[in-house]
C-alpha cells in the first residue's frame, strides 16, 4: 500500500509539479529570532486560516441541507439541528470555528500593531489584514441572517437604518440589501449569496494577496529596543538577517501546526459541549418575550447605540465606523518607521488597554443589558387610565391590542415605557390617521421614512395583525392627545387653512 500510494504520488507530482511550487515557500527564510521562543507571537495567523478551512468544509455540509427561502429557512435549521445525523454539531463547528476566527484575527492584527510590524515595507500587508477583518466580521453578520430569527430580523433592521442613512444614496441602499423596502424573502436570499458566494470570494482574494505579500516582503523580526525602522536602510538590514535566519519549515511551522490543532480542539470541545446557536425562534417581529441582540462581537455597538441619545443614532451608525475604518487603514501611512518594541511605545500600548477596555465594557453591557431599556413594560406596567378614561369601545380595544402587542418594548406613555422608540402620549397630535396606519404597517425599515419617529428601527407590523385590529389601534392612538387638542391634520389642510382664514 505504502509503495502504490508513492508511486501515485510522484506520477501527480511530475505532472501537477507541486513539490517545485510548494517547497520553495515553506522552506523561505524567516529571522532568526521569529522561530526562536519569540515565535509564539506569530501563530495566530495561521490558525485563522485554519479555522476559515474548518468553516469552507462545515459551510459545505450545511449548504447542502439549508434552504435559503423565507419560508423553510427556519424549518431547514430545526431539521438540522433535530433530524440529520450530526447536523446539531456541523451547526456548531461552523459557528465557533467563525468565533474563534474573529478572535484569532483580532489577536494577529493586535500583536502587529504591538509590534510595529505594520511599518515599511508592510503598510500594504496590513492593509490586506484589516480588509481581511472586515470580511471576517461581514461573514459573521451574514451568518446570524441566515438563521432567520428574531435576531436575524432586528440585525437587518438595524443594518438597513445604517445603510438608509446615508445620504442621497440612503434609499437606493437600502434596496440593494434589502432586495425591496421592507424586509422578506428577497431579504433572505441577497444574504444567503453574499455569505456564500460574494464574502469568501472576497475574503480569499485577499488572503491570497496577503499571503503573497508575506511571502515577498518577509515576516518582520521580533521587535528590539532602540532598533528603528528606517526606509533608506531597511530592506539591506533585512537581508543581512535572512542570511543568518532558518526556513520557515522547521521550528516556526511546528508552532504554528501545534497552536493550529490547539485551536481547532477547543472549537470541537465547544461545538461538543455548547452546542449550535438558535434558531432562537421564528422570525416573527412580534413575537411575544422576544429579547434579540447582534452577534457577540458587533454587541458594543449594540449597546453604544442602546446607552446613547436618539440624536446620536445618525453618528454612531453612519459616521462613527467609517472614521474607525479609515483609522485602521491609516495606521501604517501615519507611522511607517521608527520604534517598533513595545516598551518603546507606550502610546500604541496604551492605545490598545483603552480600546479593548472599552470594547470589554460596552460588550458586557450589550449582554446584560436588554435591547429596549423596558422589555417587559408591557407587563408590569398599565395603561395610563386618563388616557383610556373617556375612549370608546373600539378604542379600548386598540389600547389592550397596544399593550399585548408588545409595542411598549420600545414605546413609553406618560413616560413609562421601552426608550428606543418615541413616547406616544401625544402622536395624535403629530401623525395622521393615514400616517399612522402607514407607519404600523411599514415601519421604518432601513430608515426610508426619515421624517418619521423612532430613528428609522421600527419594523413593519402590517402582515402581523388583521385589519379589524389596524382599526383598532389607529383608533386608539388618534386618541393619544392632550384633553382640547386636535387630531393631526395633513399638510395640505394645515396649508388651506392659513391660505383661508
Amino acid at each position: 500500500m505504502k509503495r502504490w500510494l508513492l508511486a501515485v504520488g510522484h506520477w501527480l507530482d511530475a505532472r501537477l509539479k507541486l513539490r517545485a511550487t510548494l517547497l520553495p515557500m515553506m522552506e523561505h527564510p524567516i529571522p532568526r529570532a521569529a522561530a526562536g521562543p519569540m515565535g509564539w507571537w506569530y501563530v495566530f495567523g495561521s490558525a485563522s486560516l485554519t479555522l476559515l478551512l474548518v468553516q469552507v468544509l462545515t459551510g459545505i455540509g450545511l449548504a447542502l441541507v439549508y434552504v435559503p427561502s423565507a419560508d423553510k429557512a427556519y424549518e431547514s435549521l430545526l431539521y438540522m439541528n433535530h433530524d440529520q445525523s450530526l447536523g446539531w454539531f456541523l451547526r456548531a463547528l461552523h459557528y465557533y470555528a467563525g468565533s474563534g476566527m474573529v478572535v484569532l484575527v483580532l489577536a494577529h492584527i493586535t500583536q502587529v500593531f504591538l509590534h510595529g510590524a505594520y511599518k515599511y515595507p508592510r503598510e500594504l500587508t496590513w492593509v490586506l489584514g484589516v480588509l481581511l477583518l472586515l470580511c471576517t466580521l461581514g461573514m459573521f453578520f451574514t451568518g446570524q441572517v441566515l438563521r432567520w430569527d428574531p435576531d436575524a430580523y432586528w440585525g437587518l433592521s438595524i443594518g438597513g437604518s445604517m445603510a438608509g442613512r446615508v445620504p442621497v444614496l440612503g434609499p437606493w441602499l437600502v434596496r440593494m440589501m434589502l432586495g425591496g423596502p421592507v424586509i422578506g424573502a428577497d431579504s433572505l436570499s441577497r444574504f444567503f449569496a453574499l455569505h456564500v458566494f460574494v464574502i469568501p470570494g472576497a475574503l480569499l482574494f485577499f488572503l491570497a494577496v496577503h499571503l503573497w505579500l508575506v511571502l515577498k516582503c518577509g515576516i518582520s523580526a521580533p521587535p528590539v529596543p532602540g532598533q528603528e525602522v528606517d526606509p533608506k536602510t531597511y530592506d539591506e538590514e533585512y537581508e543581512k538577517q535572512l542570511k543568518t535566519g532558518v526556513p520557515f519549515l522547521g521550528d516556526a511551522m511546528l508552532k504554528d501546526a501545534f497552536f493550529s490543532t490547539l485551536a481547532v480542539i477547543v472549537v470541537v470541545v465547544l461545538a461538543a459541549v455548547l452546542g449550535p446557536k438558535g434558531p432562537s425562534g421564528p422570525p416573527d417581529p412580534a413575537l411575544s418575550g422576544a429579547n434579540p441582540r447582534p452577534e457577540w462581537p458587533f454587541l458594543w455597538l449594540f449597546a453604544l447605540l442602546a446607552l446613547s441619545p436618539p440624536g446620536a443614532e445618525t453618528f454612531l451608525m453612519l459616521v462613527f465606523p467609517v472614521i474607525l475604518i479609515g483609522i485602521l487603514f491609516l495606521v501604517p501611512f501615519l507611522s511607517n518607521r521608527g520604534e517598533r518594541a513595545p516598551s518603546r511605545r507606550p502610546v500604541a500600548v496604551l492605545a490598545v488597554i483603552v480600546i479593548y477596555t472599552v470594547l470589554g465594557v460596552l460588550t458586557y453591557e450589550g449582554v446584560t443589558a436588554p435591547w429596549s431599556p423596558k422589555m417587559t413594560a408591557w407587563s408590569s406596567n398599565p395603561i395610563p387610565e386618563n388616557l383610556v378614561r373617556n375612549s370608546t369601545p373600539l378604542q379600548l380595544q386598540g389600547a389592550a391590542l397596544f399593550q399585548n402587542k408588545d409595542c411598549r418594548n420600545c414605546h413609553a406613555l406618560e413616560g413609562i415605557g421601552g426608550k428606543r422608540g418615541p413616547d406616544l402620549t401625544t402622536v395624535g397630535t403629530r401623525l395622521t390617521h393615514d400616517q399612522l396606519i402607514d407607519q404600523v404597517s411599514n415601519g421604518t425599515p432601513g430608515g426610508i421614512k426619515q421624517g418619521a419617529p423612532g430613528g428609522g428601527n421600527m419594523p413593519a407590523y402590517g402582515k402581523q395583525i388583521t385589519p379589524a385590529e389596524m382599526t383598532a389601534l389607529v383608533a386608539f392612538l388618534e386618541n393619544l392627545r392632550p384633553p382640547g387638542e386636535l387630531p393631526a391634520e395633513p399638510a395640505s389642510t394645515r396649508t388651506k387653512g392659513k391660505e383661508h382664514p
